[in-house]
């Protein structure tokens, strides 16, 4: 259930219909949830996943979109950002996965991109894929490799414009938010005409820095957790520059230090943002090329930045208020937060 069904608002701006990423015209969600014993005793199991973000059901290889990261604290290692930073061009899905299944996800990433384009590295360049992630090692069996390549491929081939799971799904199986259950969650703002949709995969910060206690029951939380990391993915239908769609990716940071967050020396903290406004074309033979933009100083782009961080505070509670209490290896539970009304 999300927050706002337990009569908890975040902010002043309406959210879209579904009060999700998959609000912003065109964008998919994807998850694959691994749970399972992988010994005999049991104490060994996959608690993990892999969640896929398409930014247009189309070619992304060949209509690629506008796209740029922004790093809070960079305790990350995500691939692909340098060069969406660099060109300002988004031409994969974003995949997010844990630390250890992160080349194998890439590579299945890869294997479908290629697949779909046969073009790649033959008669055009290389590919720029785009992966994600947090550390899930205190639920998931992180050095046994649960996560293969073809689950890459299955979570982009599920990927759907419904409202996306949230909570202990994907690759937010596994993971623990302020000493509860975290993992997916999601939120939209609408402004003026345009949407913002974000989608966290939430996996840090400790019992006593969390701001919003006191709309939960008390519970038992984890007191051994590491700093642990967030990803948030960001959306927008507006017309943005990459380096104006940097501006707004920022103000995530914002809405995460809302939570309680301080982007701890351990902790990757990565914003991953895309505008669907324009699909720039791989294949030209133009010099030019011309795409509208919002004016840098209309009053559109303060509720921009706004809408940016009050969707991400709520994604990030959502993914608490959605999650379950898992089990994991060793025998390890990480409970749910019961949010209450105060």
């Amino acid at each position: 259930m999300k927050i706002r069904e337990r009569g908890i608002t975040i902010g002043k701006l309406p959210t879209g219909e579904k009060n999700c990423i998959t609000d912003v015209a065109g964008v998919m969600v994807g998850h694959v949830t691994l749970d399972s014993p992988l010994d005999a005793s049991g104490n060994e199991c996959a608690c993990t996943g892999v969640t896929a973000i398409l930014p247009h059901n189309g070619n992304l290889f060949r209509e690629k979109v506008t796209g740029a990261s922004y790093v809070l604290n960079g305790f990350g290692k995500t691939t692909g950002l340098v060069q969406v930073n660099e060109l300002g061009v988004l031409e994969s899905p974003i995949l997010l996965t844990n630390t250890f299944a992160v080349q194998a996800v890439a590579q299945g990433t890869l294997q479908y991109m290629l697949d779909a384009n046969p073009e790649i590295g033959e008669s055009t360049g290389t590919i720029n894929v785009v992966v994600g992630e947090c550390n899930d090692s205190y639920l998931n069996s992180i050095r046994l490799f649960p996560v293969k390549p073809e689950h890459a491929v299955e979570a982009i081939q599920k990927a759907t414009g419904e409202q996306a799971a949230e909570g202990a799904v994907g690759v937010g199986k596994g993971m623990v938010c302020f000493g509860y259950k975290g993992g997916i969650g999601s939120s939209s703002r609408k402004v003026d005409e345009y949407t913002i949709g974000c989608l966290v995969l939430s996996n840090f910060g400790k019992k006593e820095e969390f701001q919003w206690q006191r709309y939960f029951s008390e519970g038992e939380a984890l007191s051994e957790t590491a700093d642990g990391s967030i990803i948030i993915v960001l959306a927008t239908d507006a017309p943005l520059s990459d380096r104006q769609l940097k501006r707004v990716a920022k103000r995530c940071g914002i809405g995460l230090g809302r939570t309680g967050s301080h982007f701890s020396h351990g902790s990757g903290d990565i914003v991953i943002a895309f505008s669907t406004a324009h699909r720039i074309p791989h294949f030209t033979e133009e010099l030019l090329e011309t795409r509208s933009q919002l004016r840098e100083d209309h009053p559109i782009m303060n509720q921009l930045f706004t809408g940016a961080a009050e969707a991400c505070e709520e994604a990030i509670l959502n993914s608490l208020s959605q999650a379950v209490t898992t089990k994991g290896r060793l025998g390890r539970v990480v409970n749910h937060l019961n949010l209450i009304k105060e």
